[in-house]
């Protein structure tokens, strides 16, 4: 029986469904964490009674016809990348970006990796780095006679010493990409480059719509708690539904079975 094939499909999507529900209510205090949807598409149909087929010789043609759908599967889980909410932490390394941009780091193989977590600080020669000690753009290292260090809007990072005298260190940029959404996650709040997400479009902030920089605050995610329950609720309900289909199916097969 076909309803017991589409019913399972159903499950099995609402079953991945609840997963990236799951990991968006996991990370819901991870900085600068984007949260995910998972987005289905209907499976093929069985044209039983061809829509447009002709029913006579004068020309005479079905208006709808019969297709018997084969369930759903899942298309996409895209990244909802909106603005999480910006906090206060009172650390001089912690950045947070106000807009689309997002920062650079160096891997340690070479490639460029991207982030919108700005918790940095500096290693043991003074470089800014993120928690797992990657480079921050190009480099910026912070003088060991830094008295204190400002990073303006613009991203441009000044330092003063004992003599009162600022000096610049170094430019913070920021990222811009066509599609967002087809950046590649690697885990560490890092995304690569893909040929789906475009070529970064590198810029200082506060140009080309990559957005400013706050220094001393850092970007929550954008996970909303309240949505994220409600949604995992319709999931079970939707689980819930196909497996009831499923018992249908199967005590309707059974009664087959019997009456022959």
């Amino acid at each position: 029986m076909q309803a017991l094939r589409t019913a399972a499909t159903g499950m099995l999507a609402q079953e991945l469904n609840v997963e990236v529900i799951s990991n968006n209510i996991a990370n819901l205090r991870t900085t600068g964490f984007k949260k995910q949807r998972a987005e289905f598409q209907d499976l093929i149909y069985q044209d039983i009674r061809q829509v447009g087929s002709t029913t006579s010789e004068q020309g005479t043609m079905v208006p709808s016809g019969i297709q018997i759908g084969t369930g759903v599967r899942t298309a996409a889980t895209p990244r909802v990348h909106t603005q999480g909410t910006i906090a206060e932490t009172g650390k001089d390394y912690d950045v947070a970006v106000r807009g689309e941009g997002l920062f650079q780091v160096q891997l340690p193989d070479g490639r460029t990796a991207y982030t919108r977590d700005g918790t940095f600080s500096l290693d043991g020669n003074g470089l800014l780095v993120t928690k797992d000690g990657y480079q921050v753009g190009g480099g910026i290292t912070v003088p060991t006679t830094a008295l204190s260090v400002t990073i303006n809007s613009v991203g441009l990072v000044q330092v003063l010493d004992n003599t009162n005298t600022p000096s610049d260190v170094g430019q913070i940029q920021l990222a811009r990409f066509i599609n967002r959404s087809g950046l590649q996650p690697i885990g560490d709040n890092l995304f690569l480059e893909t040929a789906a997400s475009g070529t970064a479009q590198v810029s200082n902030p506060g140009t080309d719509g990559a957005g400013t920089v706050l220094q001393k605050y850092a970007e929550d995610s954008n996970v909303n708690a309240v949505s994220e329950i409600s949604d995992l609720i319709a999931a079970q309900r939707a689980y819930e539904m196909n497996a009831r289909v499923i018992r249908a199916a199967d005590d309707m097969l059974s009664n087959t079975t019997l009456t022959r």
